[in-house]
């Protein structure tokens, strides 16, 4: 399926995973010229990209660039059980493979790659550079979620549970009720309910297995963000309280990149993008565009020194 709407084309289809479950991958492009570079978008959990990030992906594909995006398993419209993640190493490779496949397609191995991630989409991003550490151009984390915050911890008596009841039935939903996390990331009232007004975002208690999977991952990249050698950019709010901003500004400062930049923003919330004021969202979304606009310019700059 493909249509243009002004300025801005979409397309989308399903591929199938190495498990045999369709994925739906989506794309936004600019209409009148070559994407000058290209996004590659990773949600976060229990939600779509298709439509909650569609906005802001055509924002993107005003400005130039091409936007990629992919529902996980069991995420969006994706195949599989809703919101439940088996295995975060699947997840990942199912990630790579699509982008990987994009990035090296025609005129794409000529642009710039980079790879953005909101909350655990941030995870995301920082697993697929670790795959293939030389392959992407720059990281674009937001709120990413490389250590869970204190309010966002499952109870230690559900911890001492995950490790038992995902061996035995890794897909029951918790029993405990956790934090709202839609009413703890996303500040404006009606974008909540566009959220739980969307079938394509899950509203329901999280699995065991998938809370299990987040809280390894988040404590594999906590240890490890000294790895990083990737330029990006972190953006966080400083009211998050669904992803840690001390993690953000740890990750600033002890990754191994020689480009880093950090970006704390007061007063804001969670979801930067599409749950603050248009006045607040617009102050991350020309924040962006100007960090990828200098390192384009300054790889090609590079590229022709090379020559």
């Amino acid at each position: 399926m493909a249509h243009i709407d002004g300025q801005v084309g979409y397309s989308e289809e399903f591929f199938e995973n190495s498990r045999g479950i369709q994925l739906l991958t989506c794309k936004w492009f600019p209409v009148n010229q070559e994407p000058r570079a290209l996004i590659f978008f990773c949600h976060g959990y229990a939600i779509d990209c298709s439509t909650t990030f569609k906005d802001v992906a055509s924002k993107f594909a005003k400005e130039g660039f091409g936007v990629y995006g992919i529902e996980y398993e069991g995420h969006g419209r994706s195949g599989g059980l809703s919101a439940y993640i088996d295995n975060f190493d699947l997840l990942i490779n199912d990630v790579s493979s699509h982008f990987s496949k994009i990035s090296e397609m025609g005129e794409n191995t000529k642009k710039k790659k980079f790879l953005m991630g909101e909350s655990m989409g941030g995870a995301v991003v920082l697993l697929l550079h670790r795959k293939k550490p030389e392959f992407w151009d720059g990281g674009i984390l937001i709120a990413p979620m490389c250590k869970i915050a204190e309010e966002m911890k499952p109870p230690k008596m559900v911890i001492s549970l995950m490790s038992l009841v995902t061996h035995l039935i890794p897909s029951w939903k918790s029993l405990v009720s956790g934090p709202d996390i839609i009413n703890l990331a996303i500040k404006l009232p009606q974008k909540r309910q566009e959220i739980r007004d969307n079938p394509n975002c899950y509203n329901g208690r999280p699995r065991m297995k998938t809370m299990s999977e987040l809280y390894r991952i988040s404590l594999d990249l906590e240890y490890r963000l000294k790895d990083v050698t990737l330029p990006f950019i972190v953006l966080h709010g400083e009211d998050d309280k669904v992803t840690n901003k001390g993690a953000s500004k740890l990750l600033y400062e002890v990754a191994s990149s020689n480009d880093k930049t950090l970006k704390l923003y007061p007063e804001m919330w969670h979801s930067l993008l599409f749950g603050e004021p248009l006045e607040k969202s617009e102050i991350v979304f020309n924040d962006i565009v100007q960090w990828m606009e200098t390192r384009i310019t300054t790889l090609q700059v590079k590229a022709f020194n090379n020559n």
